[in-house]
């Protein structure tokens, strides 16, 4: 089984920040080279040079056969392409294709399609080299994640003992472009689809980014979790607002169309909103802003039901978080008051992991979780 070095350190790649975070990402995750982000942070001024020099470092990676940079430069260039840009499903292929057939042909990856009502859940399954397993990791992330992202993660646990299965739910991935599975809040019906199928039972659920909400969700309603680690603490959508503006967006959420008007309009200035918005209608299969925003705001505080949690809980938070202010992290872990256990760790600067899912130093974030699954095992007699 591959092996992965995650470096240390968040780099200024680039100056816009969200830009700069996705450079940071690939790099942190271990498939990226640092001279690759360095290049692409100095040719890319906007959004618009992203893809060019994404599939250009690509290209050049396929040139000299580094599968693993060539297949993550595409997913990369992806990521920042719009919805109606038909180079997006190719560069989602190629990558799939470099992944599987190139980067990591010959590792211990098991492709499975999950049941999911009368469609499928993208799953894969990397094994623990000895047997029997200590347990079992089951791995989601977020907002528009691929499960392949977190590969890196999974040989890290099944090298520590865990067999490790991560999925694509509504809204992710394959179960977005294959199954056209838009997203949903209601996370326990794709964890529980997932459980049933591999007849799984006392299991940790890893969720990462968005999935930070989703896990909790899925815990409150699914006793078959015993363990869960969030990485990255969302709570309540709304309540990332500063209290006076969310009073405003309520009122103004009245003006539906209004707020399409709004949202469209800031699409056109601006391409960080342009992207953003494109790609909630994109992963949400809507229409208009405000049908992506009722689905967003199904991700609140009242749904996610986090007095039903009753497993032992870990929290990893960013204290810099460019998208999550830390104000969440310290709602999340009050609204657990019939948790077995809550863990917190909060990262700093000085760890080179202040930032979103500890982008920096993914090492010792891992490092982390491995250690309290370990030991919250054995207190459970696992």
């Amino acid at each position: 089984m591959r092996t992965f070095n995650f470096p240390i350190g968040y780099f200024t790649f680039h100056t816009a920040t969200n830009i700069n975070f996705q450079l940071n990402r690939w790099h942190s995750l271990g498939y990226a080279r640092l001279e690759d982000m360095t290049t692409a942070g100095q040719q890319i001024r906007t959004l618009d040079d992203w893809k060019g020099v994404m599939t250009s470092l690509a290209g050049k990676a396929e040139a000299e056969e580094r599968w693993v940079n060539a297949a993550f430069y595409y997913r990369a260039a992806e990521f920042f392409t719009p919805p109606s840009d038909p180079d997006k499903k190719a560069l989602y292929d190629r990558f799939t294709d470099l992944f599987y057939h190139r980067a990591f042909a010959g590792e211990p990856i098991e492709r499975h399609d999950v049941p999911y009502g009368s469609s499928y859940l993208p799953t894969v399954r990397v094994p623990a080299p000895q047997t029997p397993a200590k347990g079992t990791i089951v791995i989601h992330g977020g907002f528009d994640s691929f499960i392949e992202e977190f590969y890196s993660w999974a040989t890290y646990f099944a090298s520590n003992g865990y067999d490790v299965i991560m999925f694509e739910g509504p809204g992710q991935g394959a179960a977005l472009k294959k199954y056209g599975l838009p997203l949903t809040h209601e996370w326990e019906q794709p964890v529980k689809a997932l459980l049933d199928h591999f007849a799984l039972d006392n299991v940790t659920l890893l969720g990462i980014s968005m999935g930070g909400w989703l896990c909790f969700r899925a815990a409150a309603f699914e006793p078959r979790i015993q363990r869960v680690i969030a990485s990255g603490i969302a709570f309540d959508y709304m309540q990332i607002l500063p209290l006076p503006v969310q009073r405003l967006m309520w009122g103004l959420l009245r003006f539906r169309g209004f707020m399409d008007y709004i949202a469209r309009l800031k699409m056109r200035v601006s391409d960080q909103e342009r992207w953003g918005i494109n790609n909630l209608m994109y992963i949400t299969k809507s229409d208009s802003p405000m049908d992506a925003t009722d689905v967003l705001l199904q991700f609140n505080e009242e749904n996610l039901h986090s007095d039903k949690v009753l497993q032992d809980v870990l929290i990893l938070t960013g204290a810099e978080d460019h998208f999550i202010p830390l104000k969440m992290h310290y709602k999340q872990v009050s609204a657990l008051k019939n948790a077995r256990s809550v863990t917190t760790r909060i990262f700093t600067k000085e760890e080179e992991a202040q930032n979103h899912c500890q982008i920096g130093n993914m090492g010792l974030a891992l490092q982390v979780m491995v250690k309290w699954i370990d030991e919250r095992s054995w207190m459970n007699g696992v």
